[in-house]
C-alpha cells in the first residue's frame, strides 16, 4: 500500500490522532478549530467559519446554524488556494455532523479544483470501538500501523482498569449529558457509552445515534441524579461562564440534583485519543471515593 505523506486534516479530532501518530511533521494543512497539540499553529490553515461563534452564546448559534440549514448554505468554507497550494496526498473529513466540521460535499467540490487526486478518508466514529478503528485505519494509510496499535491497546487497558475498579459498586447513578445548553441537546454517539462505561446510566440511551434536541418538558419527566455539561465546541471557562443565563425554567427550578461541567471541546466532542480522557474525568467526577481526581483543573468542575 502506498503511503501517503501530505495530509490535510478537516476535523480536529483528526488533526490529534495525526500528532499522536507521530506525524506532525506531515501535516500540511489543518481547520481553524485544530488547537491540540500546541504546537500546531504553524501549519496553515484552510478554514473558516462563516458564523462568529465566539461573540454569539448557544440560542444565537443554534439560530445561525438553523438558518443556514434553511437556506441550504453550510457553516464552513474551504480556502481553494491554500488546500491547493499545499498539495495534500490524503485528506482526513467526516460526513457525520455538518455543525461539527466542513461539509463532504465542500471537500468533493475543492478537490475537483486541484491537481492531482489526493485520496479522501471520511472518519465516521460512532461509539469507542469505531474511535480506535479510525485511528488504526489512518496508521494503515501512513504507514503508521504499530503506533495506531500501540494508542488502541491503551484506550482498551484504560477502559478495563475503570471497569475493574467498578465491579462492586452498589448504584449506578442516572445521568443527563448536555451537548448543547440552549436549546438543550442530549448528547449522542460515543458519549452515552462513555457514561455507561463509568457505571452510570444515561437518563436518555442515544448510543450510536446523534445528539437531539430537547424540550425542557420532556427532561422533567426523568428521574435525574446528575446532570453533565459537555459542550460540543466549548472549553470549561466558557461553559460555566454561559450555564448560568440558560439555567432557567421548570426543568432547573425542580431540579435537585448535582451539575458538573467539563472541556467538552477537548474530552468529549472529538472521536480521538482524548476520548479516554474524557471516560476517567467522568469516572472522577461519578465516583470520587474510587477514583480520587488526577486530571488538570481546566478538565471539569463541579457548578455550585
Amino acid at each position: 500500500m502506498k503511503q501517503l505523506t501530505r495530509i490535510c486534516s478537516l476535523l480536529p479530532s483528526a488533526t490529534e490522532i495525526v500528532c499522536a501518530l507521530g506525524l506532525e511533521d506531515n501535516l500540511v494543512g489543518i481547520t481553524h478549530e485544530c488547537d491540540y497539540p500546541a504546537n500546531i499553529d504553524r501549519i496553515p490553515v484552510v478554514t473558516e467559519s462563516l458564523i462568529d461563534q465566539s461573540k454569539n452564546n448557544s440560542s444565537q448559534i443554534d439560530s445561525h446554524i438553523k438558518q443556514a440549514a434553511h437556506d441550504g448554505s453550510g457553516i464552513y468554507s474551504i480556502n481553494s488556494a491554500i488546500l491547493g497550494s499545499i498539495r495534500p496526498d490524503l485528506i482526513l473529513t467526516q460526513e457525520l455532523c455538518e455543525v461539527c466540521a466542513v461539509s463532504y460535499r465542500s471537500v468533493q467540490e475543492s478537490i475537483r479544483k486541484l491537481d492531482g487526486s489526493p485520496e479522501i478518508l471520511s472518519l465516521e466514529p460512532k461509539n469507542i470501538t469505531d474511535i480506535i478503528d479510525s485511528i488504526g485505519i489512518v496508521g494503515r494509510l501512513t504507514g503508521s500501523s504499530l503506533e495506531a496499535q500501540t494508542i488502541g491497546a491503551n484506550i482498551r487497558e484504560r477502559i478495563n482498569k475503570i471497569k475493574e475498579s467498578l465491579q462492586d459498586i452498589k448504584r449506578s447513578p442516572r445521568v443527563l449529558t448536555l451537548e448543547w445548553l440552549d436549546p438543550p441537546f442530549i448528547g449522542g454517539h460515543w458519549v452515552p457509552e462513555m457514561i455507561s462505561t463509568v457505571g452510570a446510566v444515561n437518563a436518555y440511551d442515544l448510543t450510536n445515534q446523534p445528539s437531539r434536541e430537547a424540550k425542557w418538558q420532556e427532561l422533567l419527566q426523568e428521574e435525574i441524579d446528575t446532570v453533565i455539561l459537555a459542550v460540543c465546541g466549548f472549553d470549561l471557562e466558557r461553559t460555566l461562564i454561559e450555564f448560568p443565563s440558560t439555567r432557567l425554567g421548570p426543568f432547573w427550578d425542580s431540579y435537585s440534583g448535582s451539575v458538573y461541567a467539563v472541556d467538552g471541546s477537548a474530552y468529549f466532542s472529538r472521536p480521538g485519543p482524548r476520548i479516554i480522557n474524557g471516560i476517567e474525568i467522568l469516572a472522577e467526577i461519578i465516583h470520587p471515593a474510587i477514583f480520587p481526581r488526577k486530571s488538570p483543573t481546566g478538565a471539569w468542575s463541579q457548578v455550585s
